[in-house]
């Protein structure tokens, strides 16, 4: 099913109660986006969804508007550490702004939820639970420790949600999924939302859906037709130089740059802090409070350039992003979906910048091959060349020279081969002790031995002590 809403359609043809009218009035909702407009009909009449849409078309409002009106049709409350709405997603940030989504569209429903996720302690989480709440928001790791620790009970669970389910394949909790659902009743309704479409995910699928309705909005892992990509041909050295000039001249509001790694993001945080540039960092080793932090003042009027991860990214939804720049492309072609994403949101427009070296010009093929298109060049492709070969002369400070015939490297090495051939090692006469060179040097003084000469005559693990 390929939706598309009509221009005239409104949050009341599609069946919705007043109270979520009234919340959606509150948060300027005017009219469905092509997702919610397919998926909020089925979801009320009870079936099972497969939607796959992109980032920033109203993914959450298609799930959460809803369960809470079918909640609220049986307001039964849950039991003591129990919930009745799961909704799994991958990392804390996307956690969060799920929970405050079914917050604010729950306002004037009397919703109970929480959310709970690994970084931070337990405790709120844990008293949070106690009285049992109407929606969970969860990421698998916490989920799993808590039930462990029989503070949390998800055997009542009526409707489950995974929300960015390709996401939580790629960071490794496959395992931790199938433990969740096992122990989920096998009369429910589930709900499966998906950015991209590959293999791994829609097996996943099939094994936890029952004759789902399956909603696209797009072709597969295709970005947002708002997003003006492109791409820049650059030797890895001059990225650097190529981002401060960016930044400074072209690249205005609010701008994502997005790192392969914790440490290279670090490390760029502080080269443009030191050519004057306000950042923030967000990523794994951040702890939840300065990923918090760094979040807020991204949100706020005056936002610094946010250096991020991917896995760390998934989680930002912030309004009005006006350009995405990746430093740096990504192994897997769907992350950079993903990535873009950020920007473009809610029919708004934005700008994808790529940076593109000679050694990731493989991964900009792969990319285009999943988009199904070039992206515009701002440069020539030969402005990245192929990298000096590791053998090529001059390359490497630190190279050894190879010694020429007749050196005294050479001849250390054949006294050493005639030494062994005799039996003997040659003994190097002890030096003149000071009642000698007093005496007139009884034992003359050995004669000095040239630098190449002494070293070669020298075993590679003592020139190692040395």
């Amino acid at each position: 099913m390929n939706p598309t809403s009509a221009p005239s359609q409104t949050f009341a043809d599609l069946g919705l109660a007043p109270e979520l009218l009234r919340s959606l009035a509150d948060e300027g909702y005017a009219s469905p986006t092509p997702i919610q407009a397919a998926a909020i009909p089925q979801v009320l009449a009870g079936r099972d969804l497969f939607g796959c849409a992109q980032t920033g078309t109203g993914k959450t409002a298609a799930f959460a508007l809803p369960l809470i009106q079918r909640l609220r049709a049986d307001a039964r409350k849950p039991g003591p550490r129990r919930c009745r709405t799961l909704v799994l997603a991958p990392t804390r940030e996307l956690a969060a702004q799920i929970y405050e989504s079914f917050v604010a569209y729950g306002r004037h429903a009397q919703l109970t939820a929480a959310v709970i996720y690994g970084g931070v302690g337990q405790h709120r989480q844990a008293k949070a639970m106690l009285p049992g709440v109407d929606v969970l928001v969860a990421t698998p790791g916490r989920l799993l420790d808590l039930i462990n620790q029989r503070l949390v009970d998800i055997r009542s669970v009526e409707y489950l949600v995974l929300d960015e389910a390709d996401r939580m394949l790629d960071m490794g909790f496959i395992h931790d999924m199938r433990r969740i659902v096992a122990m989920l009743p096998e009369q429910r309704q589930t709900l499966f939302f998906s950015a991209t479409l590959p293999t791994a995910v829609r097996e996943l699928a099939d094994t936890m859906l029952r004759d789902p309705l399956e909603v696209k909005t797009t072709p597969r892992s295709t970005p947002a037709e708002t997003v003006e990509q492109s791409v820049y041909f650059v030797p890895k050295r001059e990225k650097k130089p190529l981002l401060i000039r960016l930044l400074q001249e072209e690249a205005t509001g609010r701008v994502i740059v997005f790192a392969r790694t914790k440490h290279g993001a670090d490390k760029l945080q502080r080269d443009l802090t030191k050519a004057g540039i306000t950042t923030a960092a967000i990523h794994g080793n951040k702890s939840q409070s300065q990923r918090e932090r760094a979040l807020a003042a991204f949100k706020s009027t005056q936002p610094p350039v946010l250096i991020a991860t991917d896995i760390a990214a998934r989680g930002i939804d912030v309004d009005e992003v006006a350009h995405v720049i990746n430093y740096e492309l990504p192994h897997e072609p769907e992350t950079y979906v993903h990535r873009i994403g950020r920007t473009g949101r809610a029919g708004q427009t934005g700008a994808a910048v790529s940076f593109c070296d000679h050694d990731e010009q493989p991964r900009l093929v792969a990319i285009e091959r999943l988009l199904r298109r070039p992206i515009p060049a701002r440069n020539d492709r030969s402005a990245a060349p192929e990298p000096a070969a590791a053998d090529s002369p001059g390359t490497s400070r630190h190279r050894r020279r190879p010694a020429r015939a007749g050196s005294s490297a050479h001849a250390g090495n054949r006294a050493r081969r005639s030494s062994g051939a005799a039996g003997k090692r040659p003994r190097r006469s002890p030096p003149a002790t000071p009642a000698d060179r007093v005496a007139g040097g009884s034992r003359a003084a050995p004669p000095a031995i040239p630098p190449a000469a002494a070293n070669s005559g020298r075993s590679r693990r003592h020139r190692r002590a040395l």
